[in-house]
């Protein structure tokens, strides 16, 4: 499958090739649903020249359990959190060092023909399973790549970061991305939707544009978004906040999106974009978006804590909702992070 916004890091890994430099192992990272798990595919399908290896079903839960998998391709072996420990138990959350342990010791054996360990995603190992991989990548066996995919590069440990080769998938909102959505979207919805504003609203990743279609998560979206421009229009539609409950995380990345957009559309001064969500913005203050864009991303971090979730989202729709009229920017950060402690 050759993605168009894979093109700038398949073309270094093509680059790699060519030279005959491809390094014994690498990091493949880009936020969820970017396609890091369809780039690492591409890639070991031109070293081995073949497809084989799109049979694999390793994303899928097993009733059973397991420690790692085999691929269809004999040399080749994953690693990957959420395996059951043991029957009828929870699935773990973390790639364990028992997982990483024989990974490493599968990487270990003599082979003649090109040996693959995939670890997806990296950042899900916990500090122990990071640590007994150390070894495996300081010494790699002649002829063996280890690709490790991770969604949060900064959640890897550094010593980890700094014996691979990063191959970074960037977002995006090009036209080519725009035409590939176009046909794997299906005719009804490519009349019921605006193809760029699917993708600016994914922040540029286009399998979820996809996956939020299927699933009915777009709708909803649209919902809470018409809801917040309610709030911001009319201030006394701040009772709304009650169908927010269970939802919190949601409406916050919905509301940073609805800013975000606002904010671009002062900058240059597109009157032709949504009519609504322009003359909202057009009298507030930059420093007042940018400051409530801060606050946001503190309470979503709060949101891991034990903190009182409804204070919250208080604090931050209270300011939204006067976000037009504000002479002064209230300090709420402080009173959010008091909130923890």
């Amino acid at each position: 499958m050759n993605l168009p916004w894979h093109k700038n890091a398949w073309s270094k890994l093509q680059n790699m090739i060519d030279q005959d430099c491809l390094p014994h192992a690498l990091l493949i990272t880009g936020v969820e649903k970017i396609g890091k798990f369809e780039l690492m595919q591409q890639l070991v399908s031109v070293l081995l020249k073949d497809n084989i290896i799109r049979k694999d079903n390793i994303r899928n839960n097993l009733d059973y359990p397991v420690l790692i998998r085999r691929s269809n391709y004999p040399n080749m072996v994953y690693c990957r959190a959420g395996e059951m420990v043991e029957k009828n138990k929870n699935r773990s959350r973390d790639i364990r060092i028992d997982q990483v342990r024989v990974f490493c010791d599968a990487l270990n054996k003599t082979a003649d023909e090109l040996q693959i360990g995939v670890i997806f995603y990296g950042d899900e190992m916990n500090i122990g399973a990071a640590n007994g991989l150390l070894k495996t990548l300081e010494e790699p066996r002649k002829n063996t790549l280890i690709i490790i995919l991770a969604h949060h590069i900064e959640s890897l440990p550094i010593t980890i970061v700094s014996r691979c080769q990063n191959i970074h998938i960037s977002q995006t909102y090009d036209q080519q991305t725009c035409h590939w959505l176009i046909k794997h979207i299906g005719k009804t919805k490519k009349k019921d939707y605006n193809i760029k504003h699917l993708l600016e609203s994914t922040h540029g990743v286009p399998f979820k544009v996809l996956s939020d279609l299927s699933d009915g998560s777009f709708t909803h979206y649209q919902n809470y978004q018409n809801q917040l421009l309610n709030i911001v229009v009319n201030p006394l539609m701040i009772v709304q906040i009650k169908d927010f409950k269970g939802n919190e995380l949601v409406i916050l990345n919905c509301l940073q999106n609805i800013i975000i957009e606002g904010i671009r559309l002062k900058i240059v001064h597109q009157e032709d974009a949504i009519t609504e969500l322009y003359q909202v913005f057009i009298t507030v203050k930059f420093e007042f978006l940018f400051k409530l864009l801060d606050d946001i991303y503190h309470t979503i971090k709060l949101l891991k804590t034990t903190v009182n979730i409804s204070l919250l989202m208080v604090n931050i729709l209270t300011v939204w909702s006067h976000i037009v009229h504000l002479k002064k920017y209230p300090q709420i950060t402080n009173k959010l992070v008091k909130l923890v402690f």
